[in-house]
């Protein structure tokens, strides 16, 4: 296999992972003068942060995700290759890829983080993550077959684990998808499964932090909890998770709670590539950078977004969040630096500008902070749903989230509530 590029006098950039922090970067560099490879495991982008609305069925997959190749139509400089990219040589600054070798004059490592399970064999084995629309639509498919098995369960016991889910992970993504899952008991159950007592499903949200949402102001927290708790999610903070087999949570403590549905969302680690020198690997598999982004011990090699730790920022010494806003703007910046270079401009070290952070907990309640401004309710649920809805690649998704949007705020009547489960075939069939 090749990657099949045509190699002409044009400096050359590579960058490896098309979401957030990768989008940017190719859309900055759109119409440089340069050639831009793409490379990414997936043949499309998609958004975060509404991937618990695909979790929750809420949004079907193709809403919060745009092919790459349709972003760039037409774009004679752009090229995507759907592969993983295995190991860097800096010595042919050069890729090796699933595909073939991918020459470079900048490299753009930007290929996000995983869901870390922290070593845990046996919940990384049971438990479901959601970092992925891949990971979502596996996540809808069990709660619902749950469902759907909970109805013609005779065993109480049973029954009651099927219908118990429990959230690892007290952060944005655990408390988005606990408040989605806590509407769906109060308004889903009742129409959807008349034959189930909606009373006997429950939701945990454990963490073994102190409060929820800690990225936010403890009022923040506090508030979003006070809203969960009112919804009917049992949060259970100081609860650090050691085991989950046999269909049972086990607690540091010794508590268990038996269920058959685990979400875990309590951390990230980086993903890796092969080739960095020794010692650029920081905390939880992160590239350590300077403060431009370069990796360290590396010539004309970034590493953007999730899979960065910057060091030498004062105000981060830990390294920054790993947020949306925080890889969109390395992105911007890595761009013109290199857009820069290329014209003889000093390169500029990246400062993060915090925008402000925002989370859903469920119709009509959200929480938000904007520089010294805090506050939650409708007004803040408003401005999460306007920001996020923006976000959206496309015209034609942004039209059916909004219309999904504005359905569900009057009536829970979504159809999209469906088992979709890949078809295996036996051997004599292949």
């Amino acid at each position: 296999m090749r990657a099949n590029i045509r190699r002409n006098e044009q400096k050359r950039v590579v960058v490896v992972g098309g979401g957030l922090a990768g989008l940017k970067m190719v859309t900055t560099l759109r119409h440089s003068g340069m050639q831009v490879v793409l490379i990414d495991k997936n043949n499309y982008n998609q958004f975060p942060p509404l991937i618990y609305q695909v979790a929750s069925a809420g949004l079907e997959p193709s809403s919060i995700s745009f092919p790459f190749r349709r972003l760039f139509q037409g774009d004679h400089d752009f090229f995507f290759r759907m592969g993983t990219a295995l190991r860097v040589d800096p010595e042919e600054k050069a890729v090796l890829t699933s595909f073939g070798i991918v020459h470079y004059d900048y490299l753009v490592l930007a290929a996000g983080a995983t869901t870390n399970y922290f070593g845990n064999v046996n919940v990384e084995a049971n438990a479901m993550p959601m970092k992925t629309v891949t990971e979502a639509m596996r996540l809808r498919n069990v709660l619902l077959a749950n469902l759907e098995r909970a109805e013609t369960e005779d065993n109480p016991f049973e029954r009651r684990k099927l219908m118990t889910i429990v959230i690892v992970g007290a952060g944005p993504s655990g408390v988005e998808i606990a408040g989605a899952m806590a509407e769906m008991k109060l308004a889903v159950i009742p129409r959807d499964y008349p034959d189930l007592d909606a009373n006997q499903m429950q939701i945990y949200l454990l963490d073994a932090a102190s409060r929820v949402l800690p990225v936010m102001d403890e009022k923040s927290s506090a508030r979003c909890q006070r809203d969960l708790e009112n919804m009917g999610v049992k949060v259970m903070l100081g609860s650090m998770v050691t085991d989950y087999s046999n269909d049972d949570v086990v607690l540091k403590d010794g508590t268990t709670i038996p269920t058959k549905a685990v979400v875990w969302v309590s951390g990230v680690k980086a993903n890796t590539i092969q080739g960095l020198p020794d010692g650029s690997i920081g905390r939880a598999g992160r590239i350590l950078t300077d403060r431009y982004n370069r990796v360290k011990g590396m010539n004309n090699v970034f590493a953007i977004g999730d899979q960065s730790l910057v060091e030498g920022d004062e105000e981060w010494p830990k390294g920054h969040p790993q947020l949306a806003q925080v890889a969109i703007q390395q992105a911007d910046n890595v761009a013109k630096n290199i857009l820069g270079e290329l014209s003889g401009k000093e390169p500029k070290p990246f400062t993060y500008r915090n925008l402000g952070t925002m989370a859903t907990i469920g119709r009509r309640k959200a929480v938000a902070e904007i520089g010294k401004m805090k506050w939650g309710g409708f007004s803040a649920w408003i401005l999460w749903l306007v920001v996020h809805l923006r976000s959206i690649l496309g015209v034609k998704n942004k039209t059916v989230v909004f219309l999904n949007w504005v359905w569900n705020y009057f009536n829970y009547r979504q159809s999209l509530r469906l088992i979709l489960k890949p078809v295996v075939k036996k051997d004599s069939e292949l």
